[in-house]
């Protein structure tokens, strides 16, 4: 039988209090988790774009504060 949660109902600590639930149940069957075969394409793209140099890496502040700007 499925469980269901008054999602309209929850206010937002409850709803990441359920986030932070099945996120944690999920971590405890990882190895059961398997990455789709798309995404490990995309990790080898990137990672031969970072050492063919075209594209670098920066600090998450600096990406939140250079992403901030651009929207303003």
């Amino acid at each position: 039988m499925p469980n269901t949660l008054p999602i309209e109902q929850m206010t937002r600590d409850e709803k990441l209090c359920a986030m932070e639930a099945l996120w944690t149940d999920l971590c405890r069957e990882e190895e059961c988790l398997e990455s789709p075969a798309w995404h490990a394409q995309i990790l080898q793209e990137r990672a031969a774009r970072v050492a063919a140099g075209a594209e670098k890496f920066m600090d998450w502040e600096t990406a939140k504060r250079e992403l901030r700007n651009r929207l303003i």
